[in-house]
């Protein structure tokens, strides 16, 4: 019983970590008679190691009877937009490309991710959207910019 927790403690101390996110809403965008409609959700995540940084991602969903079992493959379609929400505080180290954010696009070998930035130059935090599969994966991304500013 207790080897699966020391387990899962393990592996959360190897793995990077990434932000959980708040479903804000979603949107039809297809009725399917059987099983779920394919829809848009909408949802917020905050930044893991950036406190006072929030990001809002839209993404397909694929409906049906095989999104309803979870066996179908989202399309790349996806939006992203971050903002500055409060005073920003590194909480740790921050490196280029890392990733904050990932959600399962379908039942094996293709994920949503957002990956983090930070132009030095600009002071700015540089926020990417994109899918991937582990054989190919699609050039369809977005991306969204934070200029960090003193907040008074």
């Amino acid at each position: 019983m207790l080897k699966p927790a020391l387990l899962s403690l393990g592996l959360s101390v190897l793995l990077p970590s990434v932000a959980p996110a708040e479903e804000i809403g979603e949107v039809t965008t297809a009725f399917k008679l059987l099983g779920a409609n394919h829809r848009i959700v909408v949802e917020a995540f905050d930044d893991p190691k950036v406190e006072g940084v929030s990001c809002f991602v839209s993404r397909a969903r694929t409906g049906g009877i095989s999104g309803s079992l979870g066996l179908a493959e989202d399309t790349s379609d996806a939006s992203i937009a971050c903002r500055q929400t409060g005073p920003v505080a590194f909480r740790d180290e921050l490196k280029d490309g890392e990733e904050v954010f990932n959600r399962r696009a379908s039942i094996l070998f293709k994920t949503f991710q957002v990956v983090r930035f930070f132009d030095q130059k600009r002071n700015t935090l540089v926020y990417l959207s994109y899918s991937d599969k582990l054989v190919d994966g699609s050039p369809k991304n977005s991306i969204s910019a934070v200029v960090i500013r003193d907040m008074e």
